[in-house]
């Protein structure tokens, strides 16, 4: 059977790294229990048990499972009906002095949680860099545009001027929420060692012929071995599930991100203000063929929205988790935990990609300025008038009017805003008429724009990036194949 035969997610198939597919795979995943019973064969000897020196070099021999051990393996699940145990007599097979003592004092959630969190581990030290790359990315493009004035939206409506890059400042701020959530989640992050079936450490207590303390080492060593600082303080057969609820309330938070920032982007393409990287054969529409669709912001929108809505599951999971566990978490994480981590890479590809080649079109920024600045420039008007003597109230009146009028061009004829022409002829006005071009700067509207840029990407995020220096340095920016 091919397999253009079989469902295949397109995470894989399409956006996801092969760095991030290659720690979820099967072989790693199996591999993985192997390493996980070699520390414990390796610690366990180390505390005193009488565990062959051969067996321990034909079990680090066979670490990597071969094509040949999963059939082997597939045989061994199709009698015994479980996965662990049949990997357990594969290991034997491939390394038979061993035979006998793998797995020794261990049940199957020494190996399927251990890995699982050596994979959480893992799949958050791939994701942090890439989203700091994309903060990179973001921070230079709000410094270069920190001065260019744009319209401010609020209610989708025009409203005071801010700056091109103080939008992008916006969604840095953001994504620098999310990278301190994940950075928090990944240093909290523990082992849940060797505990025995229910959490108890009965079995292990047995082992060592009632010396606690020899468990207490154990694990010491385990944790070494695998890199976590520590194991958690109370397990049950499983580590909580609230560890798995708190790691995607980090990671899933920047689907969220991502969708907003990518919205924001495909309006302002319709606004033709700023537009994603369009490559030169790239075809937008397989009818109008003028088009220039935002496809990749709309990806990243897509697979955002699927992201954010996954803490649902891992809440259901855990709330639903009874006495020291049940099996109801096994078949939905080995779904959700990949395919949050898969959603995550894929969303941070794309947005490196989009976030390193947006496209911005100061003409058209512009001319959307200057349909608005006239009415936001009446207050200075009122202003200057009232300097020269002239009532405040009869003023604000006369602008009114004009304004009414100029509103009524744009609105129902179609035509531009013609709001300071008419001030400028209307002999009310004569007092002001030789300031009024001076008072429709757009950089006299956009408050402390560049400021808040400059101190936040300069200090903040430049602090931020820093510890991520060294992966920074060597990025090149994520190319989508397709």
């Amino acid at each position: 059977m091919s397999s253009y035969d079989k469902y295949q997610t397109p995470l894989s198939t399409r956006y996801a790294s092969q760095e991030m597919m290659t720690i979820f795979s099967a072989r790693e995943r199996a591999s993985t229990w192997r390493q996980l019973w070699v520390w414990l064969a390796e610690a366990e000897k180390e505390l005193g048990l009488p565990i062959p020196d051969d067996a321990l070099e034909q079990m680090r021999a066979n670490v990597v499972v071969s094509d040949k051990a999963f059939a082997v393996a597939r045989d061994y699940e199709a009698k015994f009906r479980h996965d662990v145990m049949a990997h357990v007599h594969a290991f034997g097979e491939d390394a038979p002095a061993a035979a006998g003592h793998i797995h020794l004092g261990a049940t199957s959630c020494y190996v399927t949680d251990n890995a699982d969190l050596i994979f959480l581990q893992r799949a958050l030290d791939l994701i942090l860099p890439k989203l700091a790359k994309v903060i990179q990315n973001l921070q230079e493009f709000a410094l270069k545009y920190k001065d260019m004035p744009t319209l401010g939206f609020t209610h989708y409506q025009p409203a005071q001027l801010i700056t091109v890059g103080k939008r992008a400042a916006q969604w840095i701020q953001e994504l620098m929420m999310d990278l301190e959530d994940i950075e928090t989640v990944r240093e909290r992050l523990q082992f849940r060692g060797a505990q025995g079936t229910t959490g108890s450490q009965a079995t292990f207590l047995e082992l060592f012929e009632g010396d606690a303390n020899k468990i207490v080492k154990l694990n010491e060593i385990l944790c070494k071995k695998a890199g976590f600082p520590s194991t958690y303080a109370i397990s049950t057969q499983t580590y909580t599930r609230k560890v798995d609820l708190r790691v995607a309330n980090a990671v899933c938070a920047l689907g969220a991100t991502a969708e907003r920032i990518c919205s924001d982007i495909r309006h302002l393409a319709n606004l033709k203000e700023m537009e994603e990287p369009f490559e030169k054969s790239q075809i937008g529409s397989s009818a109008m063929a003028y088009k220039r669709n935002p496809m990749r912001s709309e990806r990243i929108t897509a697979l955002g929205r699927k992201l954010a809505r996954l803490p649902a599951n891992f809440t259901a999971t855990f709330e639903t988790q009874w006495f020291e566990r049940t099996l109801d978490d096994s078949a939905i994480r080995r779904m959700d935990i990949p395919e949050m981590f898969l959603l995550a890479d894929s969303i941070l590809l794309a947005l490196d990609n989009v976030t390193n080649g947006l496209v911005i079109y100061p003409n058209v920024i512009r001319s959307r300025i200057d349909q608005e600045l006239p009415f936001m420039a009446t207050e200075s008007i009122l202003m200057k008038l009232a300097q020269h003597g002239v009532s405040r109230q009869d003023a604000h009146e006369e602008i009114r009017v004009l304004s009414h009028q100029a509103s009524d061009v744009v609105k129902q004829q179609g035509g531009r805003n013609d709001l300071l022409e008419r001030v400028k002829r209307t002999e009310f006005f004569k007092p002001v008429w030789n300031e009024i071009d001076s008072l429709v700067d757009p950089k006299l509207f956009i408050g402390n724009s560049p400021k808040i840029v400059e101190d936040y990407c300069n200090g903040e995020v430049a602090a931020k990036l820093a510890k991520y220096k060294e992966s920074l340095a060597t990025a090149s920016t994520a190319q989508l194949s397709i």
